[in-house]
């Protein structure tokens, strides 16, 4: 299975999911941003808390910093879907998630 597993991997070094691709209405896309940021502030969350339980004196520096990051990003987006809904607008979201293999 390791095998196939390399040879798979070695014919093809990267990967593309589209993730969100469509017109919303601002509360539609409100939903969609809120939710794909509560599911990367917790696992960020829950990486650090993995971190500091074997070591207490780890700042987790890298994770409590993408947290703030995106706590930001979620009230500059609300923000954002709050003035679209305010004037009546439809909104399009993109995103495709790229993944390639590193050495």
């Amino acid at each position: 299975m390791e095998t196939s597993l390399k040879t798979s991997i070695d014919s093809k070094l990267e990967q593309k999911i589209k993730l969100i691709d469509g017109n919303f209405t601002p509360s539609e896309a409100a939903d969609i941003i809120n939710n794909i940021l509560d599911v990367k502030i917790n696992f960020h969350k829950i990486q650090r808390l993995s971190r500091t339980e074997g070591d207490i004196n780890d700042a987790c520096e890298y994770d409590s910093g993408r947290i703030v990051e995106l706590i930001d990003s979620k009230h500059d987006a609300k923000s954002f879907l709050t003035d679209a809904r305010l004037h009546g607008k439809k909104l399009k979201i993109k995103s495709t998630v790229t993944i390639t293999v590193e050495d």
